[in-house]
Order: C-alpha cells, then structure tokens, then sequence
C-alpha cells in the first residue's frame, strides 16, 4: 500500500496539463514561424532531417521528469519497518485553584488565567511524562486523569474556570488526598509529583496532614503560592445583569490574600518538596519543571511498537534524472541532417 508523507505536494500534477499545453503550444509556434518566414519551395530543404515526432518525444519526457519530481516531493513510502519505543518519565498531577479567590485580580489578568498560562508554558517542554488535572475548590475534581495525550490535557486546562467545581471554599487538603487516591496508581512507589497551584487559604481541610501522608506514597509536593502576601485585595465578580461587584460576605467587602506560610508547610511536608512564593510576579514554570522533575529520577512509562514507512522517493528522483538525460541525447535533427 501506498503513502504519501507530504501529499500536499501532488498539487504540482497540476501542472503537467498545462506543460503538455505549453509544449504543443511552443511546437505549433515554430511550425507557424518556419511556414512564414521561410519560402514555401526551400522549407524541405530547411527542416530537413527535422522530425515532428522528435520534438512530441523531447516534450514528453521533460512533462514525465516533472511527474516524477512532483510524486517525489511527495515523498511517497510502501513497505513497513517495525520499531520498538522506550518512553521515560514520571507521573505529574497540577492541582489548580478554582475557587473564587482566584479571581483576584492582583496577577493580570486575574489569579487563574495567569496559573493557566504558566501551565501551558510547562506543557512546551513535558516529554514522555504523564500528567494529570485536578480542580478544587471546596471540593476536588479530576479533569484529566494521568495521560500522555497532552492535547487532551490543554483542552481540559483551557476549559478550566470558577464553575468546574460546584462548590465553593478552598481545601488544599482534600485535593491533595484525590490526586494521591484518584490519579496516582498505590502500587508505585515514587515517581510521582504535584504541582499545586493556589493562594494558600485553606478552609480547615488539614493540607499538612495530607502532605504527610502523600510523602508515605512518595509524593513530592511542587506548591506555587500566588497572590498578594501583604494585601487583601477584592474578588470580582459578576451579577446576572452583566454588573461588575466584589464578592461580600455579612455585607463585607471578602478580601483574599497569599498564605505562604500553610503552602510553605505543605511542600516541606511531602517528599523533597520545593515552595515557590510567587505572590504578584512571575515564574517560568517551564524551567521549573525542566530542572526539578525532567532531571529527577525517572521510569519507563510505556514500550510501545511502532511501524515506521519506508521512503521511496529516490527511486522518483532517479527516474526525472534518467528521463532528463533521455531528453538531452535526442536530437531535433536525425543524423542524414
């Protein structure tokens, strides 16, 4: 069976009519000029030893040389050639923040779109590795689970938002036992990080305790603090009317701000696990991930065959370069010329 692996360069066969056109074209044209400037009575004489036939065959096999260089762009490939492949890697859960809070607007353009971006940053250098999705906010939510389909990983992120989860609050901890329980498989012994993504105001869910028991799983524990650290800043939010307001509480303007110190706990309480305080700036989570799990110790995830097609397109190059030598050794003229 045949294949091609750049078919889009077949759209050159197109122009095979209209060189058959050009040539039939180019030979009527000398035809005409010989029969106008030439007199009638010297024109055997002139195109003697010249042959008709001669001219339709040069043309021809230039036309057949561009066929074969189209179909050779084209890269045409029949014949298989199984190979196995050995994927390295380890099992990584994002845990994002979904709760109101995260609205916050002291990272433009607010606390969960600039998390997002930084995973999508991450998801440009993730090789090999499965990763998994987990939403919370008052409760936990598996929005991937671990794949290495990471299309399917940025659709379930991009789709990320303050509805995904029903109910409100913020339990680190109950999102960190889900990802433990839920995503990661009890019968493997390390390899397995999350990254946790949040401010950090945990609604009594007991994040460390948590933290501790992901550490008996060998969990590692990746946690980002976003927000700001100092100042309690409002949570937009907007009405069935398309109003813009701040979320209340009692008639209270609710104020959100980073708590450091509970992320900090978190990550120290799991296995060789790593605080960022990012609060208002930036992280290049890419680098991040490179440097601490992409040079951590790894594991094979999968052996897998694959079945590679063999290129044929020398064999279409040699056949434009022989058509073309053919060209060139035939003469318009025969020899009694």
């Amino acid at each position: 069976m045949i294949r091609f692996a750049a078919e889009q360069w077949l759209m050159l066969l197109w122009a095979v009519p209209l060189a058959a056109l050009i040539a039939a074209y180019a030979i009527a044209q000398r035809r005409s000029a010989a029969h106008r400037f030439v007199a009638a009575g010297m024109l055997p004489r002139v195109s003697q030893g010249r042959s008709l036939a001669r001219l339709v065959i040069k043309s021809l096999l230039v036309i057949l040389a561009i066929a074969a260089v189209a179909v050779a762009l084209a890269r045409p490939q029949w014949g298989t050639k199984p190979e196995s492949s050995i994927a390295k890697g380890r099992d990584v859960c994002f845990i994002i923040d979904v709760s109101k809070s995260m609205l916050a607007e002291d990272l433009a353009p607010t606390r969960l779109d600039r998390a997002k971006l930084w995973v999508r940053d991450a998801l440009r250098v993730i090789k090999g590795d499965r990763i998994a999705l987990v939403a919370f906010a008052g409760e936990s939510v598996v929005k991937c689970p671990l794949t290495i389909d990471y299309g399917f990983f940025r659709t379930s992120l991009t789709d990320l938002s303050t509805t995904s989860v029903v109910r409100g609050g913020t339990n680190i901890g109950d999102a960190i036992r889900v990802a433990c329980k839920e995503v990661f498989e009890e019968t493997d012994a390390s390899f397995k990080d999350i990254i946790l993504i949040t401010d950090g105001e945990d609604h009594e869910s007991f994040p460390i305790q948590a933290a501790e028991a992901a550490a008996e799983q060998g969990v590692r524990i990746i946690a980002l603090g976003i927000g700001d650290e100092g100042v309690g800043r409002p949570i937009p939010i907007t009405d069935s009317r398309g109003r813009r307001t701040n979320l209340t509480y009692n008639g209270e303007v609710v104020l959100s701000k980073l708590d450091a110190d509970t992320l900090e706990k978190v990550a120290r309480a799991s296995l060789n696990g790593k605080y960022f305080n990012v609060s208002t700036g930036n992280i290049e989570l890419d680098s991040v991930y490179a440097k601490l799990i992409q040079e951590a110790e790894q594991r094979e995830t999968r052996a897998a065959e694959a079945v590679r097609y063999e290129d044929r397109f020398q064999i279409f190059l040699a056949i434009a370069l022989a058509l073309l030598t053919m060209e060139a050794l035939v003469r318009e003229r025969g020899k009694s010329a």
